[in-house]
């Protein structure tokens, strides 16, 4: 009977490898918004997004073209009112898988200003807070990726910022901030990466993200005179793909190591689930046959 159990244990392996290290982790659908909320999108003052700009399942957006309201802000890419369904949904797996990664530090209680972190996953309980420079040394690595998962909010004092160094030949680097609740980052802020907040994400006056999204899941995106562009053109990084996609840009020449995609989670769960009843069963099987001798 145990040796069933086994057998069944290697029949899925091959399936849940296959499926867990097919592609590349992406941003799917979000992959080409730089600004998405999920209740509005509201601006005020001349903002500048490089990328698509969208609102779900909510449908307000103020300070931009039409099919907003109007104002001062400008969109370099497609403005989707109401009708941005499957980027949120993609922004929501893509949150969720990322969510499962383990943690290669704990920084509860930590102000990121001042640390030099490599590649890894960082875990924050609650909040987290940045006051001044956050370093990110890549070690060299074509395929740096960090991953901040904070159990809140994310906020960034005035002027704060990211600085990365030793970035590999041909980077395609990742930078992805998981926030519990919402984010805000303060005046003059100089951001990087994928902002995937729970409910709402603000950029007070002159903040920048200049390669990477403020991806918004249930409340809104508010902004002021900022810029968020997914080219990383003005990017402190050396390459202007990096951050504009997924975890990854292969075809910059990278080789990106294995993220297991959304769906492997939930296929690994049902193999799991599988295992688990078979495993019981088998014990309930055995028990009885002893009870019988």
């Amino acid at each position: 009977m145990i040796v069933r159990v086994y057998r069944l244990c290697f029949l899925l392996l091959p399936l849940l490898s296959v499926q867990a290290y097919a592609d590349p982790f992406t941003l799917g659908a979000a992959s080409s918004f730089a600004v998405l909320g999920g209740s509005t999108v509201t601006n005020t003052g001349s903002t500048t997004v490089a990328g698509d700009l969208g609102v779900s399942p909510g449908s307000s957006c103020t300070g931009f073209p039409t099919p907003c309201t109007g104002g001062p802000g400008a969109v370099s890419g497609t403005i989707y009112a109401g009708n941005a369904g499957g980027a949120q949904s993609d922004a929501t797996a893509s949150y969720n898988a990322l969510s499962f990664m383990a943690a290669t530090g704990n920084l509860t209680g930590t102000d990121l200003g001042g640390l030099t972190l490599t590649p890894g996953v960082y875990k924050f309980d609650s909040s987290a807070q940045l006051t001044g420079a956050l370093t990110l040394n890549a070690e060299g690595n074509n395929d740096a990726v960090w991953v901040f998962e904070i159990g809140s909010t994310l906020t960034t004092a005035s002027d704060s910022s990211l600085v990365f160094t030793n970035l590999g030949p041909s980077p395609n680097d990742g930078l992805f901030w998981l926030v519990g609740s919402s984010a805000t980052l303060g005046a003059t802020t100089a951001f990087e990466g994928n902002i995937l907040a729970s409910d709402s994400i603000t950029l007070i006056t002159g903040a920048t993200i200049d390669c990477g999204r403020a991806l918004a899941q249930t409340g809104a995106v508010t902004m002021d005179t900022n810029t968020v562009s997914i080219g990383c053109a003005n990017s402190t990084l050396e390459d202007t793909s990096g951050l504009s996609g997924g975890l990854y840009q292969s075809s910059n020449g990278g080789t990106p190591s294995p993220v297991p995609e959304p769906g492997s989670f939930v296929l690994l769960g049902s193999g799991l689930v599988v295992l688990a009843g078979v495993v019981r069963r088998q014990r309930q099987d055995l028990s009885r046959a002893v009870r019988q001798q």
